[in-house]
């Protein structure tokens, strides 16, 4: 099993933590970095190789990681010289991947089972499977349908349900094909196509803990929750 870890963002909306810092390198709990919980995450589901795509800030994650070694992972890097969007730093390492593999952001916390997502997509026969979390947004105002210049529908401030990408991903080799390497491409470019071309992207629903690390909020909350959460996002790894 092989895992692509996506780390070459800039981190724009987590300033100032990401001045000096490449995001996937912030503290979390005062002693893990976000990139260490995913690689001993990885390492305890049986992946055994990673390649760590990296742009900016890289060379810190490179000295940090090394080989991978300490985890029990054999991990390469692939360096971004321009900014690829999140499935064109694929398409040049296309050549030296397996058939179907594992991408994540590099900026995640969650307790979601990479293997079983992973076994999943190999079993759902598509070229792409997205992990997927329900979202609810309240809306603060009354919602109206209209038509013609009539009100149709009214709904007194609504919750509205989602499913949202959690930056996680099974993907095939086959669904890269028809795109050429060194040009950006992005997930929602991969999905639109996927769609028009007929080939549906397979769901996996999650319903464990997810927090995406975008903004300093988020990681006020990574930090506030760890203590709780820790044996159960690095199971297995002593105190």
């Amino acid at each position: 099993m092989h895992a692509v870890i996506l780390a070459g963002g800039k981190g724009v909306r987590l300033r100032p933590y990401t001045t000096t810092l490449p995001k996937p390198l912030v503290p979390i709990g005062d002693q893990y970095s976000i990139l260490e919980i995913v690689l001993h995450q990885l390492a305890r589901h049986g992946f055994r190789t990673a390649t760590i795509a990296i742009g900016h800030l890289g060379h810190l994650i490179r000295s940090y990681v090394g080989d991978g070694g300490r985890w029990g992972l054999k991990i390469d890097y692939a360096v971004e010289h321009s900014p690829l969007g999140t499935i064109g730093p694929l398409l040049t390492l296309r050549d030296n991947l397996p058939e179907d593999f594992l991408v994540m952001n590099g900026d995640i916390l969650t307790d979601l089972d990479f293997a079983d997502l992973l076994a999943a997509h190999r079993l759902g026969g598509a070229g792409l499977t997205v992990a997927t979390y329900r979202r609810q947004v309240n809306i603060d105002f009354g919602v109206l349908k209209t038509q013609d210049g009539e009100v149709v529908e009214f709904a007194e401030k609504p919750t509205l349900d989602y499913r949202v990408s959690m930056g996680i991903y099974g993907v095939s080799k086959r669904a890269l094909g028809r795109y050429e390497p060194g040009l950006p491409l992005g997930f929602d470019e991969l999905v639109l196509d996927e769609l028009a071309y007929g080939c549906h992207p397979r769901e996996y629903p999650f319903e464990g803990y997810w927090l995406d690390i975008g903004r300093p909020d988020d990681y006020d909350r990574a930090n506030a929750e760890f203590g709780a959460l820790r044996s159960v996002l690095l199971e297995g790894v002593d105190a």
